[in-house]
């Protein structure tokens, strides 16, 4: 789906599932705390495993720690290794299964993540995380009924989890339902104003025929993440859809900067330039995007009305 699973929403319910202690010192911090990155966990969880400095629960946790680092860096298979021995150690880990159905998902292997989320549930029935990351798989092969519930049975245990309601907000989007999508993303923004939060609202006044709000939306995602390229090719195709050539035009250029390999951006920048009489600008942006593309209708189609095809 869209929305990334919160890695702060998972450390504090991998946190709240250890056993404190006095002992562990600033390596076993580094392993679960809320602030490592993803190489600081898995470098500060192996040095916890190698040593066998902390055992049972805690031992478990660590495996749990880095195997979440190592599915961030997408190191799927010795996440997968670290997941197993964590469910080994402790089969009542609830964190441990979670986990370990997320790296299955991003396998795409649904089935199996979904028998992992359930565990988990049945171990800590509220465990938000574990519902909204099972609406997901549910979501991912089809059932949006179930994700749905999912979704909702999350908001439940926790409202305030953001991604809950962009994922929930999606399958209001998914079966047309604007209004209902609307308010789970603006609730969404409130929680956690980030720049898919805004794209994602700001789809939805597109498709709603609001342009002036999907603009400012798109206007906001700019202003959150200014060197991504999602908010300004978007905004620039709404300008371009309000006939403000100039403002697309200006915007694809920022687009372009920050991402010259998007194809889509080049054949609407041509789009613009052709719009203001740019004739030469708009052949060699279509030509660039069936460089990227080859075979795009649209530039191919533009070329020739240009006599450049």
């Amino acid at each position: 789906m869209r929305v990334p699973l919160s890695l702060m929403a998972l450390l504090a319910a991998l946190l709240s599932s250890v056993p404190a202690s006095a002992e562990g010192g600033p390596t076993w911090d580094a392993c679960i705390g809320l602030t490592s990155t993803p190489d600081e966990r898995v470098k500060a969880c192996s040095t916890v495993i190698d040593t066998r400095s902390e055992t049972g629960q805690r031992l478990a946790g660590a495996y749990c720690s880095r195997g979440h680092g190592l599915t961030e860096n997408r190191e799927l298979d010795a996440a997968l290794a670290d997941l197993d021995e964590a469910v080994r150690l402790d089969p009542t880990y609830a964190c441990a299964f979670n986990n370990r159905g997320r790296v299955y998902s991003f396998k795409r292997d649904y089935d199996r993540a979904i028998a992992d989320y359930d565990q988990a549930i049945k171990l800590d029935p509220s465990l938000a995380l574990a519902y909204s990351n099972r609406g997901e798989s549910r979501f991912n092969k089809g059932d949006l009924d179930g994700a749905f519930a999912d979704f909702d049975a999350a908001i439940k245990r926790d409202p305030n989890y953001a991604t809950a309601y962009a994922n929930r907000a999606l399958v209001y989007y998914r079966r047309h339902d604007m209004t209902h999508a609307l308010a789970d993303y603006t609730v969404r923004i409130k929680l956690a104003p980030d720049l898919l939060a805004y794209i994602d609202r700001g789809n939805v006044y597109r498709d709603s025929e609001q342009l002036d709000r999907a603009a400012a939306d798109y206007g906001e995602a700019i202003r959150v993440a200014p060197t991504d390229a999602r908010g300004w090719r978007n905004r620039g195709m709404i300008r371009l859809y309000q006939g403000d050539n100039k403002g697309g035009l200006a915007d694809y250029d920022k687009a372009l900067q920050y991402d010259p390999a998007d194809v889509f951006s080049w054949n609407n920048r041509g789009q613009a330039r052709m719009r203001l009489g740019d004739k030469q600008g708009a052949i060699a942006d279509f030509r660039k995007a069936l460089e990227l593309k080859p075979g795009l209708q649209t530039a191919q189609e533009s070329l020739k009305r240009l006599g450049a095809l």
